[in-house]
């Protein structure tokens, strides 16, 4: 499948996604919005895919909204912004909900929105003196559509302070912050960390990753107190009889590697 915005690399059972408009520091629209969500799509039904990682091209990992994008965007009436606004809320559904582990490589900048793509991924990194910032509020507007991730990342308070000010943090705030799981002083440690962390989850069974993400989703939220006790029961007993299950036991009872780790 073909991108204009994208750049999609595989290799060791994984997919890197990049965002290829350096000339515009990545920044995104409408393209690109239905390019990230088609690849997320795509790349998560992808049975020869283990894990997916997203990443910025040039000097940052994305600007933001694109200004001529959104030159065009203050021009339209409600029902034209809804159904923009829609599709860039699907994109980080898309993302949030993709099967496969994600994982975003930050460098340089993610400047507003840019945080609802860095958010929705299972793992975030970064290198130290990249900056974030919530920055909508500075031009009249609110960072809506990323709200749900960012909120889920850092929680209430930390997000109150951060949208309602639209101040930058460098990435060390960051991860003090779990915007990013962590960070790291250069290019070199970042990519070391992020080569041992697809390591470790392609030593894990794929359909236990993926009925683990589906999982955590479910218990925070989908599920009542009470529903949980029998979901949770029902998906282990389901998982120990199935053939992943029963090959990943006898592998681990037998002293040898299971048959999905190449």
């Amino acid at each position: 499948m073909s991108y204009t915005t994208l750049e999609i690399e595989t290799k060791h059972q994984t997919s890197t996604i990049w965002l290829n408009r350096p000339a515009v520091r990545n920044a995104f629209n409408e393209v690109m919005i239905e390019e990230l969500t088609r690849a997320f799509e795509e790349e998560g039904r992808n049975d020869a895919i283990r894990a997916i990682v997203l990443r910025g091209r040039g000097k940052v990992f994305c600007a933001g909204a694109d200004l001529n994008w959104m030159k065009e965007v203050a021009q339209y009436d409600y029902d034209q912004n809804y159904e923009e606004s829609l599709q860039l809320a699907l994109c980080f559904r898309t993302i949030y909900n993709c099967p496969k582990p994600t994982l975003a490589i930050v460098h340089g900048a993610a400047m507003g929105g840019a945080n609802g793509l860095v958010a929705a991924c299972d793992f975030s990194f970064c290198e130290a003196d990249s900056i974030f910032a919530f920055s909508e509020v500075n031009i009249g507007i609110v960072p809506a559509c990323i709200s749900p991730y960012i909120i889920k990342r850092i929680g209430e308070f930390p997000s109150r302070a951060l949208m309602l000010t639209g101040q930058r943090i460098d990435g060390t705030q960051a991860e003090q912050l779990n915007l990013v799981n962590k960070s790291f002083q250069n290019s070199h440690e970042t990519e070391a960390h992020l080569q041992a962390t697809l390591q470790q989850l392609l030593s894990s069974g794929p359909k236990a990753v993926a009925q683990c993400k589906n999982l955590i989703d479910m218990v925070v939220n989908e599920l009542s107190p009470d529903q949980i006790v029998d979901y949770t029961a029902k998906m282990i007993a389901e998982i120990r009889a199935s053939e992943e299950g029963q090959e990943g036991m006898s592998a681990f009872l037998e002293k040898r590697k299971p048959n999905w780790i190449k």
